[in-house]
């Protein structure tokens, strides 16, 4: 029998992975932080039209689909095409200290911002310490 081999294959197979096809886009990069009682994520979508941005929460996964679509027409010419065009989603896990029924989001130059305040449950408290007659210390949380 004979074997075909391909030196090239496994790299081809990286570089889908990381920078996409035309039929499957590379995943949207994304930025989160936690700035005191919010959860932050910006995601990179430049070129993305605002009316094809859908976020969705469902049992504390958030999805976040959006589409860039070559110009068309009778008079367009493509000459070079580069950028990764298609559908984009990405999906995030949130933990249970967030309070997705108050998210926010905003598209702004390019960038998909969602804020997320942090649950009241999952705030720091303080914890008042007393203590009874006999010296043991009681502690009301």
């Amino acid at each position: 029998m004979l074997m075909r081999t391909d030196p090239f294959r496994e790299i081809d197979r990286i570089a889908e992975q990381f920078f996409g096809t035309t039929a499957r886009p590379a995943v949207m990069h994304m930025d989160a932080y936690r700035d005191g009682d919010h959860f932050h994520a910006a995601f990179d979508l430049p070129g993305v039209d605002p009316d094809s941005i859908e976020c969705t929460v469902e049992r504390n996964v958030l999805t976040v689909r959006a589409s860039r679509r070559r110009p068309t027409g009778d008079n367009v010419e493509l000459v070079a095409a580069e950028r990764p065009m298609g559908t984009f989603s990405r999906q995030l896990f949130l933990g249970d200290t967030l309070d997705t029924d108050n998210l926010e989001a905003g598209y702004d130059n390019g960038v998909l911002t969602l804020r997320i305040p942090v649950a009241e449950r999952a705030k720091p408290r303080r914890v008042a310490v007393t203590t009874t007659g006999n010296g043991r210390r009681q502690i009301d949380a």
